[in-house]
């Protein structure tokens, strides 16, 4: 079979190929979101009343959660899945789920994307479950900032949650943190000396236009640059000798300036839009009601939640997805890199209605 990259042209039919695109790319890295409903209202993220959520029956079940993961596993050459929302820890078989997974697939790195509410509850769990790995999302360490940012004053809660995970054991806890300016943004260096005198790796995100207001601007957000600059005065930054492997997170190894001499840690800037990724982007997501988005910028989506249950079988869907992915856009739902710039459109969608 004959693939010209770069180029349109029919997609791929053979499963072997994989989830691969027109740019050389292959989707090794799967984003399931179990559900568009969320218990905060992020100012970066949807407006303080919320969203219209999707009826039940038009989201996912466990049952076609679970197929559409074999699929990408055993047709696709999925390698790594994680589980994101929305928030879902509000899914009542959150647990179930991830137990079906790992029964399926006993060697599949499992983590979850979550904003830590009821993590305490449910940690040990999904850790009995099989997940491997858990993020949670925490933009600041005083309750009065995370109250403004959440609109929900529930920082103690998020804070029980991440100590519940990191004491069951789920993997490295990695803590998710976008800087607001004029917000949160001079607690960087807070954040990190908080998370590696704990253990945790810290994500800092730069804020993308995937806003529900869509009241994002360029110059409006902490840039990569930034965030390294506010954390200089306290910490040397060197960069990690590990290999980024297509990971969205460039790292840096941690050393305190007061002894520079010993790592503390080690801290990931995701810099969509200043310093993008796209051209080693391995990743594919299904929305929560079985929506392909070939990329998290894409105005365009392909349903398998119909062929699921139009009674169609694995080899049907495998091909829809990949002709999916085989029109994923050069970079930022483009035929070119460039958020914020002049023929960019802001998706219809917000984060929590897309899934991370």
């Amino acid at each position: 079979m004959g693939i010209s990259l770069g180029l349109p042209g029919p997609a791929p039919s053979d499963p072997g190929v994989g989830l691969l695109d027109t740019f050389g790319r292959r989707a090794t890295d799967l984003r399931v979101s179990l559900t568009d409903k969320c218990n905060l209202r992020c100012t970066y993220c949807m407006p303080a009343e919320g969203l219209s959520w999707l009826q039940k029956e038009q989201v996912l079940s466990r049952a076609e959660i679970v197929r559409l993961v074999r699929i990408g596993v055993d047709l696709l050459g999925v390698r790594e899945l994680r589980l994101t929302g929305g928030e879902p820890l509000v899914r009542a078989d959150l647990v179930e789920i991830v137990s079906d997974l790992r029964t399926a697939h006993p060697g599949l790195p499992i983590s979850l994307t979550t904003n830590g509410l009821g993590l305490d509850r449910k940690a040990a769990r999904l850790k009995e479950a099989g997940l491997t790995r858990i993020n949670v999302s925490m933009d600041s360490l005083h309750p009065g900032t995370f109250a403004q940012l959440t609109r929900r004053p529930f920082l103690d809660r998020v804070l029980r949650g991440i100590e519940a995970a990191a004491e069951v054991g789920l993997g490295l806890v990695k803590i998710n943190a976008v800087l607001m300016r004029g917000i949160n943004d001079h607690e960087a260096p807070d954040l990190l000396e908080w998370a590696v005198s704990r253990g945790f790796e810290l994500r800092f995100i730069e804020q993308m236009p995937l806003d529900a207001d869509h009241g994002w601007t360029r110059d409006g957000m902490i840039t990569a640059a930034e965030m390294r600059a506010l954390l200089e005065p306290a910490f040397v930054l060197t960069a990690d000798p590990r290999s980024r492997d297509g990971a969205p997170a460039e790292r840096w190894e941690v050393r305190r300036r007061s002894a520079p001499e010993k790592v503390v840690g080690s801290v990931g800037i995701i810099a969509s839009v200043t310093e993008p990724f796209c051209a080693d982007c391995r990743r594919t997501r299904i929305t929560a009601e079985g929506k392909v988005m070939s990329c998290l910028f894409s105005r365009e989506e392909t349903d398998l939640r119909e062929l699921l249950r139009s009674g169609a079988d694995d080899a049907a869907v495998a091909r829809r997805w990949q002709e999916a992915m085989w029109a994923k856009p050069k970079a930022h739902g483009m035929a070119r890199t460039g958020l914020g710039a002049e023929g960019f459109i802001q998706p219809d969608r917000s984060m929590s209605a897309i899934g991370g």
